[in-house]
């Protein structure tokens, strides 16, 4: 019976999309540290992640429970459905919240002081899509913490500029394929009154939007070699396959299916940050 509740759990939060952030902030950590990391943080920095993560998505699921109940496409989620409770979800959040906040306490004192803007993009995010078509960007910058806080737990330095190169590609990555994702709930979102891009301008426009964020991704990722020159060949590499891929995903969309769009957004989408981690790798260790 446990097991089976745990792995409820882990399907309600989609704990396989860790994917989305886990890799950046690794790789975040390996550039900043040129390959060797203090483990002690390092191993710290992968609990606050995936705490972090997890918690947020648990918060999400509680928080548009309503939303997915009227939506024939998220009906059969495990609130809306009734295969978990509130109350399951509430216990998770209280158990990933506490592990957060350990890790963040055992990565320094700025990571703590900084956890309640944490809290109020994570905790936002969902209420974002009642009143503005801009969610998706505040969901990119909320996964982009992952990186940020990373860099941060790593060095104890808050926000210097080279920060910004990997976690504004992250922010404008996940933007993008969430826009993406959003296109085939344009009618159900008017007819509840909240707001996306798509809903806001229309799908030809929404790709469009979505296709720039995507290029602004891809043009910080190529700034990376220069804030961090220890990557060189095999991350340009990676980068290319990364850019090919990203390309894919709005190809692979215009299938217009549900199916298309979950292959768009998420399963090419998980490939991506290890991509670039593999680069990363390739180029600190074995190149």
């Amino acid at each position: 019976m446990a097991s089976s509740k745990l792995k409820a759990l882990g399907d309600a939060v989609i704990f396989q999309h860790s994917l989305f952030s886990l890799p950046f902030a690794v790789t975040a950590v390996l550039l900043e540290s040129s390959g060797r990391p203090d483990l002690w943080k390092f191993a710290w920095i992968i609990v606050a992640v995936l705490a972090g993560r997890n918690m947020a998505n648990a918060l999400n699921r509680i928080i548009d429970a309503d939303i997915d109940a009227a939506n024939p496409r998220t009906a059969s989620r495990h609130l809306p459905s009734g295969s978990l409770s509130s109350r399951d979800l509430w216990i998770l959040v209280a158990v990933t919240g506490a592990i957060l906040v350990v890790a963040a306490a055992m990565l320094g004192w700025i990571c703590v002081l900084l956890l309640p803007l944490a809290g109020i993009m994570v905790f936002g995010y969902s209420f974002t899509k009642r009143f503005t078509w801009l969610c998706h960007y505040w969901l990119g910058v909320t996964c982009s913490i992952a990186v940020m806080g990373s860099f941060i737990g790593l060095t104890g330095r808050i926000f210097e500029l080279r920060y910004f190169a990997l976690a504004g590609a992250q922010a404008l990555w996940v933007a993008g394929f969430d826009i993406i994702y959003a296109l085939q709930d344009i009618e159900v979102d008017r007819t509840q009154g909240l707001h996306s891009i798509p809903e806001r301008f229309g799908e030809k426009r929404a790709r469009a939007i979505a296709a720039l964020s995507h290029l602004g991704a891809i043009a910080l990722l190529g700034t990376v070699p220069l804030f961090w020159p220890c990557v060189g060949l095999a991350y340009w590499i990676g980068a290319g396959i990364a850019a090919i891929l990203i390309a894919s995903e709005h190809i692979v969309s215009r299938g217009g299916t549900e199916r298309h769009i979950k292959i768009a957004a998420y399963s090419i989408n998980e490939i991506v940050p290890l991509v670039i981690l593999t680069s990363v790798v390739v180029d600190l260790y074995l190149v």
